[in-house]
């Protein structure tokens, strides 16, 4: 399923490091503001240790990995909701992800310019942020002024947005979130139609030095990004970017004598896409057959035929049931067969709702 993540930040934070970093795509980086004037995209492996354990169980001719897109957007400046800095079209990027990484560059450096004079991540995040309330606040009004022309003759529909618009608009001229405001499941749907900025969830990546990736909770910047994601109910993934870059060039014994030497349990590629995956509630099923094993990304809730439709709308169409196996009965079982002798496999209907882990055979008919 396409589900994409917008990297965000203000210029020479760490923005496209991170991204050259985790999706080794190549992005440009450089040490001025703009030099990433299109949005770059870059589809990056899940790491999956199930994936690996089923493939050494199962033998197939080929394993797939699931994937995760992410979208690193050039960097926003103050004005950018007025156009500063080509702000219009960057934020017309982010408008068409389904999450936000927001990159907070909390390490200093003499070397490294930054576009305010000095690290201060509070301010930095409080510029992203207004940027994103100021154009959130530019679209609902232009709606509110269609919106009430049609509510004055009576419109249910129209009614019911305008209160809604009215309140988003309170929200804004306070310089709160769309997030920030609590809508009933019917309202929601009229927020989720007007495609605003700042109501997509977000996780806060702090950037720090190689020096403090080991004492991260020593580093008073960290703590300041911390508290403030707190108040906002949002997490916090704290790397390396410069580190994630090598990292990335490395594989295998290499990578894990790098992290072992590090002092390091896992990268932050591993650290963010768990993150994001939280953030965004995906988790993760898989196919596993002669020909291939498979990991598959779907939504938290999703019924068996609609996870079924990820991998072909035939499989949706023609659902007729889903033998299932937990990964942890399975990988235990040490086969198929043993886990049917042991009654672990199970035959599930239409309403069964997938369960990450999962290893599935959909049985359909078209």
């Amino acid at each position: 399923m396409a589900l994409t993540t917008g990297i965000v930040g203000l210029p020479n934070v760490g923005k496209s490091t991170l991204f050259n970093a985790i999706t080794q795509a190549g992005a440009e980086s450089a040490n001025y503001p703009f030099c990433t004037i299109d949005p770059n995209v870059g589809v990056v492996e899940v790491p999956d240790e199930r994936l690996a354990n089923l493939t050494a169980l199962v033998k197939p001719k080929k394993t797939v990995p699931t994937t995760f897109e992410f979208t690193d957007i050039a960097g926003i400046v103050e004005g950018a909701s007025k156009g500063e800095g080509l702000g219009n079209k960057f934020l017309s990027h982010i408008r068409q992800v389904d999450a936000i990484v927001h990159v907070v560059r909390c390490f200093d450096d003499e070397n490294i310019t930054h576009v305010s004079g000095g690290v201060a991540p509070l301010r930095d995040i409080e510029v992203i942020n207004l940027e994103l309330i100021l154009s959130d606040l530019d679209s609902v009004e232009k709606r509110l002024t269609r919106v009430a022309k049609l509510a004055k003759t009576k419109d249910k529909e129209a009614v019911a947005e305008l209160a809604v618009l009215k309140r988003l608009q309170a929200a804004f001229e306070g310089e709160h979130s769309a997030r920030s405001v609590e809508f009933t499941e019917e309202e929601q749907k009229i927020v989720k139609q007007l495609h605003l900025l700042t109501s997509k969830p977000v996780l806060y990546v702090a950037n720090v030095s190689e020096e403090d990736l080991l004492k991260k909770d020593d580093n008073p910047y960290v703590t300041q990004v911390r508290q403030f994601a707190k108040s906002e109910h949002s997490n916090v993934v704290v790397i390396c970017a410069k580190v994630e870059a090598e990292i990335a060039e490395l594989e295998g014994e290499e990578k894990a004598l790098f992290l072992d030497e590090l002092g390091i349990a896992e990268s932050g590629l591993d650290q963010l896409i768990r993150a994001a995956y939280m953030l965004l509630g995906l988790e993760t099923y898989f196919t596993a057959g002669e020909q291939e094993v498979r990991a598959w990304t779907y939504q938290c809730g999703t019924k068996a035929p609609q996870a079924a439709g990820i991998i072909h709308t035939d499989f949706e169409r023609g659902f007729i049931r889903a033998e299932t196996v937990s990964y942890d009965h399975l990988l235990a079982a040490g086969s198929m067969t043993i886990a049917k002798e042991r009654g672990q496999v199970r035959l599930e209907g239409k309403e069964y709702i997938v369960q990450d882990g999962d290893v599935i055979h959909f049985r359909f008919n078209v």
